[in-house]
């Protein structure tokens, strides 16, 4: 790479840690709290703004930045998520939630490529949205994105279904256990909040408006989930290589930062680090992913969002229907058999 080919995609990674900036201030303001927007999502909307008005006027040297940030950058920031979890957190947790959240996963990823293929929906972006939809939301669906290298609208589609609908049933689940239309105890609760709801902000957005015993559940139970985001990686990983021509071998894409991730979270669960420094590298990696979210904003037009349909938010409302469904029943009638 050339010195001025170095200085131009420099120019596009700066200009996404810019918006990435941006996106942590307004996500500051209180009103963007209360929804509980992550910097992540809002850095998609900013990135999106961006593909939409100004990309047109910047110079397409600048591109390579961006897909930067899109790749790699994205690789690093899911390997760092390994510093918010432990494999301490998941025993203490106890067996009830690892097999509900086992079991919630797998049927969410099979409920939505079935459905996908009904609905002859593209397999990428049904396979990124029930990835979105059973795991941890926003930060799934860019995990499976650098296994499955899809079109970058696709996954900006996948992540928009995901914040939708997480939204909705962060407010939807306190209202009707408040209410006392959800017949479960404190345990339950949290072990369905937990096991159902997209991203990590919608969970401690949810369980903060229902008590801190129930919060504190769901959280953990929602972290198994992040966990279980590397195995399925690696799985995903046998089914998505690409077509071997005839006479060749089965190409598999294996997702090395899935090892990482694992690696990361052993290295945690060793409690060698300082707090501080632990926070201070989970707000980097947010910061980082929020570069990586934005950059795929950045690569996102409306006619995009058009060329994708309403499809998609079918598939993602069919999940949704799922998620509170079974996952309701299986918090009622399976938790209290383990």
């Amino acid at each position: 790479m050339t010195s001025e080919a170095r200085k131009s995609m420099l120019h596009g990674i700066l200009l996404i840690a810019l918006f990435s900036c941006a996106a942590f201030y307004i996500a500051d303001f209180e009103f963007i709290k209360k929804l509980s927007f992550s910097p992540l999502i809002v850095g998609i909307v900013l990135g999106m703004l961006y593909a939409n008005s100004l990309r047109n006027n910047l110079p397409e040297t600048w591109v390579p930045g961006i897909k930067f940030c899109s790749k790699q950058i994205l690789r690093i920031g899911i390997i760092l998520y390994g510093f918010r979890l432990t494999f301490q957190s998941v025993i203490a947790v106890g067996a009830e939630a690892v097999v509900i959240d086992l079991i919630v996963v797998v049927l969410t990823l099979l409920v939505g490529v079935s459905a996908g293929k009904l609905l002859k929906m593209d397999k990428d972006i049904s396979l990124l949205t029930a990835t979105g939809s059973a795991i941890c939301g926003a930060a799934a669906v860019l995990g499976a994105e650098s296994v499955i290298r899809p079109q970058p609208y696709k996954t900006a589609v996948a992540v928009s279904t995901v914040v939708v609908f997480g939204t909705i049933a962060m407010f939807i689940y306190p209202a009707l256990y408040n209410a006392g239309a959800i017949p479960l105890d404190e345990t339950g609760m949290g072990v369905y909040t937990g096991s159902t709801l997209h991203e990590v902000a919608h969970v401690v957005g949810a369980g903060n408006a229902m008590g801190e015993s129930i919060s504190d559940t769901a959280i953990i139970v929602k972290m198994i989930r992040v966990i279980l985001l590397a195995p399925v990686l690696l799985v995903m990983s046998f089914f998505v290589g690409g077509k071997p021509s005839a006479g060749e071998k089965r190409r598999i894409t294996i997702p090395w930062f899935a090892f990482g991730f694992i690696a990361v979270i052993g290295f945690n669960s060793l409690g060698l680090l300082p707090a501080q420094t632990v926070s201070f590298i989970n707000s980097l990696d947010t910061f980082l992913l929020t570069m990586a979210m934005t950059a795929l904003g950045a690569e996102t037009s409306i006619d995009k969002f058009r060329q994708a349909g309403a499809k998609p938010f079918l598939l993602a409302t069919i999940l949704f229907i799922w998620l509170m469904g079974g996952g309701y029943l299986l918090a009622k009638y399976l938790g209290p058999l383990l």
